[in-house]
């Protein structure tokens, strides 16, 4: 629900969010890019093992990004943390260029993964804050969009700059700050902080309800605005949380283990290494043409029934691909409604929580779902790895990814439709299918 009069609405927020997402999408591939050109030199002292490690701490920082630092957009509002973060991820995305060896390179990857992994939910909770009623879907998916456009983007700029590593982030953290200002002046705060909100109330308390400062719809009394990760453990909310948490695990294992490892599934499979690359390029098209189509659809059905059918659609053409496909057209077909399905689920289920839980618990939630969903993305590429070094990663790579999707789809089933209320406690404002 918008938490924004429909006066003040405008395209600047859409598009800058938007953007914010197409930065985080470059750093969903942009170490992939640069680590075999860093493995092959053995610059500052790069081998495989260094590599490992460089993209394991990566993802670590941004698990801790989103679990610990977006819920701070709850306390302090959307944007001053949007801003505060997308500042702070630029800052050490420069920084890499001046590693002096691997162990310093993978500090600032660290370092720079807090400010990312908090970016994505503090975006999606201010969309949702800034969405009209009803578009929640929608809204959540087209923001989703620039995720995969930078990742393709990145894709691009690589074959153009690299072996030149380098070039990769200084223009990835030259972009950043590029948004800042933009973010800065352009964005309307869309969720009253807490602290500004305490001594409004105190000092409106002896007047009438006419001269008190309007306060945004949907949002939360000072009191009751300080959310934390313990609201999560109460009711209604405990059995909804593991339900997400599991769905957004396994979503993100799929959406980092066939990024990192599709091209050489397909090798294993007998495809030549530039049908796999190519593959690649398909499957994160397919997602951004997902996307769009998902937010509709969950918007005009409910999210839950749109979620549940994409997750099992995913687990259906995952085991497709296990099949060897003769015809480089059908292969090309397939792998694009793999994508189309796969990724956009993994975003329905941020849409859903922004759903089920209330605004004030929004940024919270959503960096609960997104922090555990970043462990998945550290194990779907070690799990696919071992596959790899076993020499059984062909057929049973998609197997695997076959089987996250249906236990997404099973933890999914078990979280209602709708939130009820409880005595003293907010109830969420939901979608009823």
């Amino acid at each position: 629900m918008s938490t924004l009069p429909v006066a003040r609405r405008s395209q600047w927020p859409v598009w800058l969010c938007w953007l914010a997402m197409v930065l985080d999408g470059f750093d969903l591939v942009v170490l992939g890019t640069v680590i075999p050109t860093l493995i092959k030199t053995h610059e500052l002292g790069f081998d495989a093992i260094g590599a490992t490690y460089a993209a394991t701490i990566s993802l670590v920082g941004v698990g801790i990004g989103a679990l610990f630092i977006a819920p701070l957009s709850d306390r302090l509002g959307r944007r001053r943390l949007l801003v505060a973060c997308v500042a702070w991820f630029s800052l050490f995305t420069i920084a890499v260029v001046f590693a002096p060896n691997v162990a310093v390179f993978g500090i600032f990857r660290l370092l720079a993964g807090l400010g990312l992994g908090a970016c994505l939910p503090a975006a999606l909770a201010y969309m949702n804050d800034y969405a009209p009623a009803g578009t929640a879907g929608k809204s959540t998916t087209r923001t989703m969009t620039g995720y995969h456009v930078g990742a393709v983007a990145t894709a691009f700029l690589a074959i153009l700059v690299v072996p030149d590593w380098r070039i990769m982030f200084v223009v990835g953290g030259l972009a950043g700050f590029a948004l800042v200002p933009l973010l800065w002046f352009r964005l309307p705060e869309t969720l009253p902080p807490a602290r500004a909100a305490a001594p409004a109330a105190a000092q409106a308390g002896g007047a009438s309800s006419q001269s008190r400062e309007p306060q945004a719809v949907g949002a939360a009394p000072a009191e009751a605005a300080q959310a934390s990760f313990r609201d999560l453990t109460r009711k209604p909310y405990p059995f909804v949380a593991l339900g997400i948490a599991v769905a957004s695990f396994m979503g993100l294992l799929l959406v980092y283990g066939l990024n990192t490892w599709l091209p050489q599934l397909m090798a294993s499979a007998g495809y030549t290494v530039s049908a796999g690359l190519v593959l690649l390029l398909v499957l994160n098209v397919g997602a951004v043409v997902g996307l769009v189509v998902a937010g509709i659809l969950a918007d005009k059905h409910g999210t839950k029934k749109i979620v549940l059918l994409w997750f099992g659609l995913s687990a259906v053409f995952l085991a497709v691909l296990s099949i060897k496909v003769q015809s480089e057209l059908l292969l090309n077909a397939a792998v694009f409604v793999t994508g189309v399905f796969v990724f956009s689920s993994q975003v329905l289920v941020y849409a859903w929580v922004s759903q089920l839980f209330p605004a004030r618990l929004r940024g919270t939630a959503l960096g609960f779902a997104a922090g555990v969903g970043r462990f998945g993305a550290i194990m779907g590429p070690a799990v696919t790895g071992t596959l790899v070094a076993a020499g059984i990663a062909y057929p049973w790579g998609f197997y695997v990814f076959a089987a996250a999707a249906v236990l997404a789809v099973v933890a999914l089933v078990a979280v209602p439709h709708a939130v009820a209320a409880v005595p003293g406690q907010e109830a969420a404002v939901v979608e009823r299918s």
